[in-house]
């Protein structure tokens, strides 16, 4: 079996044209020639890319359901349901397409409660409830105004 160096090089010198060379081989079934470690580090970092895209969403989903139903401004209320809708929208979308973070959206909805806590309380001068007053089942935050 041969070292293939090159790889790791092109890695670092151009991702795009590593991510074309690396598909050609695996289409190609060249395995031996293939950048392992470094495949092994993008295929990882998709994995956390999706749980952080998951998380980031959640948060906002969280914050724009606070605001609806703790701030009194309603000229923002179409605003903030419209951000709702679009959030659920994009939530369901990411579990349709990796349903084995649906476990991960309700272990990590405490935490993205406290960070949609924490991202409001200073703008707007608030207290927020200690724990979170939304359902904590997956189904009712994507499909239902849960807000109101």
């Amino acid at each position: 079996m041969t070292v293939n160096t090159l790889s790791p090089i092109l890695y670092e010198q151009d991702f795009a044209l590593w991510i074309e060379k690396t598909v050609s081989q695996l289409k190609a079934r060249d395995f031996a020639e293939i950048d392992l470690e470094n495949l092994i580090e993008e295929v990882e970092s998709l994995g956390r890319q999706e749980k952080r895209e998951l998380e980031n969403r959640l948060t906002t989903l969280l914050e724009h359901a606070l605001k609806r139903r703790y701030i009194l401004m309603p000229d923002c209320y179409r605003g903030w349901e419209n951000t709702l809708k679009r959030t659920q929208k994009e939530l369901k979308k990411i579990l349709r397409d990796s349903p084995s973070l649906r476990n991960y959206f309700l272990a990590t909805l405490t935490e993205c409660y406290q960070d949609a806590v924490d991202n409001l309380e200073d703008d707007y001068g608030s207290v927020f409830p200690e724990s979170c007053p939304f359902p904590e089942i997956t189904d009712v935050l994507l499909t239902e105004k849960f807000w109101q």
